[in-house]
């Protein structure tokens, strides 16, 4: 085999109070990425606006990570198509970094566990986030719904229920090359014991809706208020934007990773359409175009 193509699909963080634990993967955007077989060497292409240099791409990180590890003497060219916005908290370069690993472990034929292709994709987020954070390449990896546990490095994944929906609003908005440092930043270093008691409950409520794969549970539970609060400013029209979900049958809203994305957690039994555009007039009345999908969990990366 000399040549192998993922895709991985795009992902939400944190679902309110599971911050830096959680993540689900969601099928409305997906990155492709094609390694190939060189002499020596790591190369990358790409028609995106993304760094071409190994040691500064998400990829190229990944790569270099697998190539050094697992001993690979071949070289990488690495051509990337980006289908997830970079900047917007959809986990744009944890899926370049799981379609590249599952890439690579299909390529020489490595069999790898879970736990290690995770391990191999989280390296990618040094490129974008400054640090590894799992939850984001857990879920594009794997699919579904994760829950990230770190040293030792463990990811269980719960199959979502059939009916939960997402309403995604990616508003557009210039976003800072450091968007995740700048929103991290903001994130409070100490927090009140109760309301630590109140988000671990709304956390494991969570955990027990997609176990029980009762949805209204997980929308009822996506409540956070430590890390939703502190960053909501970041994002113009974020309160109004919530406020016009829920009161269009939304069941839960908050922001989608480090922002500045808000989604929205329903059923398909919801009306969706009145969801969606409830949350596009809550960004334009701050004066902010957005694109809004409506998506699923999906069931993660995979070889094409």
């Amino acid at each position: 085999m000399n040549s192998v193509t993922a895709k991985a699909p795009s992902s939400t963080a944190n679902l309110g109070p599971g911050f830096d634990v959680f993540g689900l993967s969601l099928d409305a955007f997906y990155d492709t990425v094609t390694l190939t077989k060189q002499k020596n060497g790591i190369s990358i292409i790409t028609g995106d606006s993304i760094p071409v240099s190994p040691s500064k791409n998400t990829a190229g990180l990944v790569v270099q990570y697998m190539k050094k590890k697992f001993k690979i003497k071949s070289g990488v060219q690495i051509r990337i198509k980006k289908g997830v916005p970079a900047g917007f908290g959809m986990g744009s370069s944890a899926a370049s970094a799981a379609a590249t690993a599952i890439a690579f472990d299909r390529l020489f034929g490595l069999k790898l566990d879970d736990n290690t292709l995770v391990e191999c994709a989280g390296v990618g987020e040094r490129a974008s986030a400054g640090s590894i954070h799992y939850d984001n390449v857990s879920a594009s990896v794997l699919g579904g719904f994760v829950i990230v546990r770190t040293n030792p490095l463990d990811v269980l994944k719960v199959l979502p229920p059939s009916d939960l929906r997402l309403v995604v609003a990616v508003p557009k908005m210039m976003v800072p090359a450091k968007k995740t440092q700048v929103s991290r930043s903001v994130v409070p270093k100490q927090v009140a014991l109760a309301d630590s008691v109140v988000n671990l409950s709304n956390a494991a409520a969570i955990v027990a809706g997609f176990v029980s794969k009762d949805s209204e549970l997980i929308g009822r539970s996506i409540h956070d208020i430590i890390v939703e609060p502190a960053r909501a400013h970041l994002i113009p029209g974020f309160n109004s934007v919530k406020k016009n979900a829920l009161k269009a049958g939304a069941l839960g809203v908050t922001i989608s990773g480090a922002g500045p994305s808000v989604i929205s957690f329903a059923t398909k039994k919801t009306n969706l359409d009145k969801i969606a555009s409830a949350m596009k007039r809550g960004f334009t009345s701050a004066k902010i175009d957005s694109t809004v999908v409506i998506c699923k969990p999906s069931s993660g990366a995979k070889t094409i």
